[in-house]
């Protein structure tokens, strides 16, 4: 069976899961921390806000480090002195770029992360449909597994030497 209701500023519950629209705006108050214990629902619409501007904020730091990264290496001057200078550059350069790949594939995941909230999957294991736990997306708020179906996953990729 398959329940949906609307209810107030465009959150939805569908299947006793809480969807969280983009455009949903949410005042968490000052200091406000989700709570692991029962006093408060797993993934309620607040939950979802914390998350979700937590999500935006380490974003916004990724996109504003990628452009400062991009900044200096235009900046940089091209004609150095020495080779070994040159080769020092170079492999600052190939370092940059390669951070800079790295937030990208990042930003990838965070915006999977944000559209999970829209929809009303955020919080919930991919694998086993369980739920990831305040602490674990806390401490990654990308996490899409659970941390028994993450050590699976892990062991499985260990035994097949990947």
């Amino acid at each position: 069976m398959n329940s949906s209701a609307a209810l107030d500023n465009g959150i939805t519950k569908d299947d006793g899961r809480y969807a969280l629209p983009s455009t949903t705006q949410i005042t968490l108050p000052k200091g406000y921390h989700p709570s692991s214990d029962k006093s408060e629902e797993y993934m309620s619409p607040r939950q979802l806000a914390y998350f979700r501007n937590k999500l935006r904020e380490w974003r916004n730091q990724l996109v504003e480090e990628s452009r400062q990264t991009m900044e200096n290496l235009r900046d940089e001057v091209r004609d150095v002195g020495d080779e070994a200078e040159r080769a020092t550059r170079e492999t600052e350069n190939s370092l940059e770029l390669r951070t800079r790949d790295r937030y990208r594939k990042l930003i990838s995941k965070i915006d999977k992360a944000l559209r999970r909230i829209e929809e009303g999957r955020y919080g919930y294991c991919e694998e086993t449909d369980e739920e990831i736990g305040v602490e674990r997306l806390d401490a990654r708020p990308i996490a899409t597994l659970s941390l028994d179906a993450q050590e699976r996953y892990e062991h499985k990729r260990k035994q097949m030497g990947d």
